[in-house]
């Protein structure tokens, strides 16, 4: 409890040095809280601090609490949805500087997690650690088989560490909840719970290698993307050996220029990577900043990126990443109605959000956009309006959609930083295109179809019994009406018949419905009993059912 105590008094320090108390109570019912501090050493010795401008205030007061709330900074920083512009910009900027634990800990934990000595399970170990984190810290060795490899290590007591801070985010959470006047839109619990998952993933290195594991088999005969072998005998929850990768640092354009990479591949590579993980795999690295990729001196014609640190992954739900793949190239294609639509269809927005309204909105803000010369046009930036749009509407953002726009915005600053006049649009657009082709051929429909034959299968024999209940409950409805009106009234008598109308069409669009689905069933058998071709009687099957569902829609 006093370790609690005195790590909110900390916060409160931190706060009142760089005037974080009149940024977050200002315009808020709690604004005569603000009065509290007036009496602060804190605040009369830091008037430097507290003059400068409020996003640098917010970034350097993260730094000073420490390396957990500096991940928090780095994942709010993503929230473009959520921040205005210049509090998002600056929180870009957080460093995760920290120092390195001693390396009798760390030999400790591997010995612990191994249950042997790191010089039995090594032939040699690099006390020096190669990089140091908030979470972990990584050491160089050689196996006995003169492999090379780095040893990454939990630090120790981070997993304390990280729940007593999260368990106070949490209370502050709620309390800026009650008191900030956007509170009820940042929804800062939600904030802190998706921080809470993200680092929380970052602690089991069983987790983080599997999905290294993952990469490493999608891009297995790539010549774009190279992911290290992982060695499982040596990985544990705290500690994970994998292959050690040489390459240059991304940030180093002198040296890849120097070696005569060319940038302009280096570039289009890196968003053909993009894609193919959202939209081929829909498995993406969601960490991708400059620290955690490198590239192979090896074939600089057509260079090979290799990354590393795979604790942040996302994927994206199967209607996810048809809308954003959709999205996109209605983007491309300017077709904005096509684009509100989709957010409407997809759930993002209220189903009851007007389409016109909600076209208007896209369209004032992208055209602008579109007036640029392509190759000025930001890809993010254009995902971040959407989102802007989509707020004003009650949008609610799901944190894998924030993931992807986090990773897009990366891959998109590299390959500008690499080849300034890279066209993220010329390389997109034929990818979406050719992904969209591919999504609704024929064979792809089939094989989604067959997926899910079995819930389908399921469901059919409750079919009729659910056709009967609502036919008899729309009758019952009929009668308890007439008897209230004696059957005379010539409104009632129209809507008789116009019930009776509707119950055949609706029975004429279920048995259509029916047949269809059975001849789409016999036609998955014989695909999948290896038959070249359909029998006569399933196409003709199909049209009879097609007749009866077309018949009952036109009396519905």
């Amino acid at each position: 409890m006093m370790v609690r105590v005195a790590r909110l008094a900390r916060i409160q320090h931190v706060m009142v040095k760089y005037a974080l108390e009149e940024l977050f109570l200002e315009n808020t019912a709690a604004h005569n809280l603000r009065h509290l501090f007036l009496l602060s050493p804190t605040r009369w010795m830091n008037r430097e601090t507290r003059a400068l401008p409020r996003g640098k205030r917010i970034r350097l007061a993260l730094e000073e609490l420490g390396p957990v709330f500096v991940k928090l900074g780095q994942v709010l920083s993503t929230r473009r949805d959520l921040l205005p512009d210049d509090i998002g910009d600056e929180l870009t900027f957080l460093q995760d500087n920290v120092k390195p634990f001693g390396s009798e800990l760390a030999r400790a934990e591997i010995e612990r997690a191994l249950n042997e000595k790191v010089d039995v399970l090594f032939k040699s170990f690099d006390d020096q650690p190669i990089a140091s984190a908030s979470v972990a810290q990584v050491h160089g060795a050689v196996m006995h088989d003169g492999s090379e490899v780095v040893v990454k290590v939990l630090r120790p007591g981070i997993s304390e560490t990280i729940r007593r801070d999260v368990s106070l985010m949490y209370l502050l959470a709620d309390m800026a909840a009650k008191v900030l006047r956007d509170g009820k839109r940042l929804r800062p619990r939600e904030v802190v719970a998706e921080y809470d998952k993200t680092i929380h993933d970052e602690l089991d290195l069983v987790a983080e290698a599997t999905n290294a594991v993952v990469l490493r088999n999608n891009f297995k005969d790539s010549d774009t993307l190279y992911i290290p072998e992982i060695y499982w005998d040596y990985t544990r929850s705290s500690v994970m050996v994998q292959e050690r990768i040489s390459g240059i640092p991304i940030r180093d354009v002198a040296a890849m220029e120097a070696l005569g990479m060319d940038m302009k591949k280096l570039a289009e590579h890196g968003v053909e990577i993009f894609y193919t993980q959202v939209f081929d795999h829909n498995f993406f690295h969601a960490d991708m900043h400059p620290g955690n990729i490198f590239v192979s001196r090896e074939h600089p014609e057509h260079p090979q990126y290799i990354a590393v640190d795979f604790g942040i992954v996302g994927s994206l739900t199967d209607e996810d990443q048809r809308y954003m793949g959709e999205n996109l190239l209605a983007f491309f294609q300017r077709d904005y109605r096509r684009v509100a639509q989709l957010h409407i269809d997809s759930g993002w927005v209220p189903r009851d959000t007007r389409v016109s309204e909600l076209e208007a909105g896209v369209r004032a803000v992208c055209e602008p956009i579109f007036e640029k010369p392509l190759a000025e046009i930001s890809l993010g930036d254009v995902l971040l309006q959407l989102f802007n749009i989509a707020r004003r509407f009650d949008m609610e953002v799901q944190p894998q959609l924030v993931l992807l726009q986090k990773t897009l915005l990366n891959i998109e600053g590299l390959g500008r930083q690499l080849y300034p006049d890279l066209d993220l649009w010329a390389t997109g657009k034929p990818f979406l295109k050719r992904w969209v082709v591919q999504r609704n051929n024929p064979q792809t429909i089939l094989r989604r179809f067959v997926d899910q034959a079995p819930h389908l299968l399921k469901a059919m024999p409750e079919l009729p019994m659910m056709v009967h209940d609502y036919i008899d409950l729309q009758n019952k409805v009929l009668r308890e009406e007439l008897a209230v009106g004696g059957g005379k009234h010539p409104a009632r008598g129209a809507r008789k018949n116009q019930s009776e109308h509707a119950g055949k069409g609706l029975r004429y669009s279920i048995t259509g419905a029916a047949i269809l689905l059975s001849a789409a069933l016999l036609a998955s058998a014989s695909v999948l009993g290896g038959s070249d071709t359909l029998p006569w009687w399933i196409p003709v099957t199909a049209l009879l059912g097609a007749s009866f569902l077309i018949a009952g829609l036109r009396r519905h």
